[in-house]
């Protein structure tokens, strides 16, 4: 890649495209970003930005006031194991190292023996992924540290996963230790060894347990929707910027396995030979480099008429910091040092305050948080406070939240409730708690609440009911679609919680997680009943920043009325990934992509004093349901107008779309038709 780099902002112009537009009159349809990485983001680096090299700013932590080590990002040494030490639950008994070898010893080949019984068929599978979870916890209470190898033998002698990856996932300073916590904690004989069983893929995904949800106050008879005030705010929506701070220029852009873009070694003297140059600005099979993350915030003024001085009302930020590493490659640090990247740069480019929940991958192990009743306040129960503590302090550093939110976020899984000088109240999520990739979430499965966190959003929610405020609920994990991600007591749970508080308190949700553009609709008794009358509430999905995978980059912004918080128009913006191999004199164009009102509302005649609400939405799935091209529409802006996604114009592919944007829960999306979920990768799904 030849880029002509100029080292000055002085010498850096972008060009700018202005348009006419009745919504935005004045602001230009697209912006050049300049060349020039804008250096003064970061007071200091290891590695200076150039045309050919990523930069490697050094990073100062305000919270832990330390500055971050070179080695921590350098993309020609990355780590191949976790430095963290594992967490282990306390054993039942003190045994001596012989004897607790013998029980393992002992419970491996009792495994063995049932894996290697007689039968294959699905069901019998499964029968004995449970059986030998029953093996496996007694093991795992009187010899917890034994554990991780006995998984690592069992998995390669099973050849459950190659040799390679069976050592890497289950060593104790990967995985090892909480699946060490989990066997021991989980009822593996109930519902909870099901839920683990289906994760490693022996047994079928388990219907959602009998949910009975206790509200402090029933519902209000006549209850009634803040006024509008006629006033509109904008607000920005960013999510899964995945920040790879070991992106390496030049590298390997199309890899078959591990993160692609990264550097590797000359073998024999030899440097591999690399077919897909990975570009400056970032590639369709890798996380964001530094150069595509400022690409996308220095694009963001001057296509939103915004700026430090003239900032938005709010921004929104649905997790995912941290790049797709295994977890052999990451760590704690590697988690803080994003962290601390992002929020940098953040306030470098966004004036206001900035709401964040964290994601799947802003944990160390990875997807991984768990309750803190798994051991009553013991060692176990405070293993990711860490990070509680850490990125709560950092919100609070840079003034978007206060020391009382601070506070309760650094105890409620870096969640929290806080109100708005204009009267929203805003309540952020750890979805990890629902999520289906968190095997702690398994843990008493038959209590979707055994966190806590939906007693807290209850509590919230009625504050606000009280008040008469209306909220906006955060978070990173979707609650349906096609019902993959979310566990199905966690997602049932939620829904009537939203069921019971929208539209009168509930305005918006907000969710990240899937880098695509999609929209949730939630109606009355659990979508038992979905007509336009009964929707109730929408979710809107932003779209990522992060081009992986197969994807292009792109953020959102809205326009709010400031009295009933409702949206009024949604506008996302997007830069194409497969133009960063011709870059030359400039960066990246942002263009904007489409605005919702103008692009669905004349499909459903919709009034422009009307919000883009849940019957707005579930109009658009009726006229979708009448003229299969907008669905084939939805499908494109879904991947943010990528090349590389596939097309979704058959009856099959349209009657999925409709379905999965009126599923608001996992089991809604579970009685759809599967395959047509994300455009990252080509459809599986089949006519019908």
């Amino acid at each position: 890649m030849k880029l002509q780099f100029l080292f000055t902002a002085g010498l850096a112009t972008a060009r700018v495209v202005e348009r006419d537009s009745p919504v935005q009159s004045g602001l230009p349809d697209a912006y050049t970003v300049p060349a020039a990485f804008p250096t003064s983001v970061y007071s200091s680096y290891y590695v200076k930005p150039g045309p050919t090299t990523e930069p490697e700013p050094v990073i100062f932590d305000p919270v832990l006031n330390i500055t971050f080590p070179f080695d921590l990002t350098n993309p020609q040494s990355v780590p191949s194991h976790d430095p963290d030490p594992p967490v282990f639950p306390p054993a039942v008994a003190n045994l001596t190292e012989g004897d607790a070898k013998a029980v393992i010893s002992v419970a491996t080949h009792q495994i063995l023996d049932i894996i290697q019984s007689n039968g294959t068929e699905p069901s019998r599978n499964c029968s004995k992924c449970l059986s030998a979870l029953s093996v496996g916890r007694a093991a795992a209470l009187l010899a917890p540290e034994h554990i991780p190898n006995a998984l690592i033998s069992l998995c390669q002698i099973t050849r459950y996963k190659s040799n390679g990856t069976c050592q890497t996932t289950y060593e104790a300073a990967s995985f090892g230790g909480s699946f060490t916590q989990i066997l021991s904690k989980a009822d593996v004989a109930g519902l909870d060894g099901r839920h683990i069983c289906a994760y490693l893929g022996f047994c079928p995904q388990p219907p959602a347990p009998p949910i009975k949800v206790d509200f402090p106050k029933p519902r209000p008879k006549s209850p009634k929707i803040p006024k509008r005030s006629g006033k509109l705010v904008k607000v920005f929506h960013l999510s899964d910027l995945h920040l790879d701070t070991r992106y390496s220029v030049g590298s390997e852009g199309n890899c078959s396995s591990g993160m692609c873009c990264r550097y590797a070694a000359a073998v024999d003297g030899a440097m591999p030979v690399v077919q897909h140059p990975a570009p400056l600005f970032g590639y369709y099979k890798c996380d964001s480099p530094f150069y595509l993350a400022l690409a996308a915030l220095q694009s963001i003024g001057p296509l939103t008429g915004t700026s430090l001085k003239n900032p938005p009302a709010l921004t929104l930020y649905t997790g995912d910091l941290v790049a797709h590493d295994s977890q052999n490659q990451r760590s704690q640090a590697y988690v803080e040092v994003t962290e601390d990247s992002i929020w940098q740069m953040f306030k470098a480019y966004i004036g206001g305050p900035i709401y964040a929940a964290l994601g799947n991958h802003d944990t160390s192990p990875d997807n991984l948080d768990a309750p803190y009743a798994i051991d009553k306040n013991g060692s176990l129960s405070r293993q990711f406070s860490w990070n509680y503590q850490h990125v709560s302090k950092l919100w609070e550093h840079y003034g978007w939240i206060d020391k009382a939110t601070q506070a309760e976020a650094s105890t409620h899984y870096a969640a929290y409730s806080i109100v708005h000088s204009l009267g929203l109240r805003i309540i952020t999520l750890n979805t990890d708690l629902y999520y289906r990739n968190n095997p702690y979430s398994f843990i008493q499965a038959a209590n979707p609440d055994f966190s806590g966190m939906f007693s807290f959003l209850i509590n919230e929610l009625q504050k606000a009911e009280d008040a008469g405020q209306r909220v906006w609920i955060v978070g990173h994990v979707l609650s349906g679609w096609d019902g993959s991600n979310p566990m199905p007591g966690g997602s049932e749970m939620l829904y009537r919680i939203i069921d019971r508080y929208s539209p009168h308190v509930i305005a918006n949700v907000f969710w990240g997680h899937t880098h695509e553009d999609q929209n949730l609709i939630y109606y009355k008794n659990n979508g038992t009943k979905q007509t336009a009358d009964n929707a109730i509430a929408s979710a809107w999905v932003g779209p990522s920043v992060t081009p992986l995978t197969n994807l292009n980059s792109g953020y959102r912004m809205y326009e709010v009325d400031t009295g009933s918080w409702d949206v009024f128009d949604a506008y996302t913006f997007y830069a194409d990934v497969g133009t960063f191999s011709q870059l030359d004199q400039t960066g990246p164009v942002f263009k904007r992509e489409y605005s919702t009102r103008e692009t669905y509302g004349p499909a459903v005649g919709w009034p422009d004093s009307a919000p883009l609400n849940a019957t707005f939405w579930h109009r658009v799935t009726e006229a979708m349901e009448r003229n299969r091209t907008l669905v084939s529409l939805y499908n494109t802006y879904q991947g943010k107008r990528s090349s590389q996604s596939p097309n979704c114009t058959s009856a099959a592919c349209t009657t999925a779309k409709i379905c999965y944007i009126r599923s608001g829960s996992a089991g809604l999306g579970r009685q759809c038709p599967q395959g047509f979920g994300s455009v990252q990768s080509p459809y599986t799904g089949v006519n019908f």
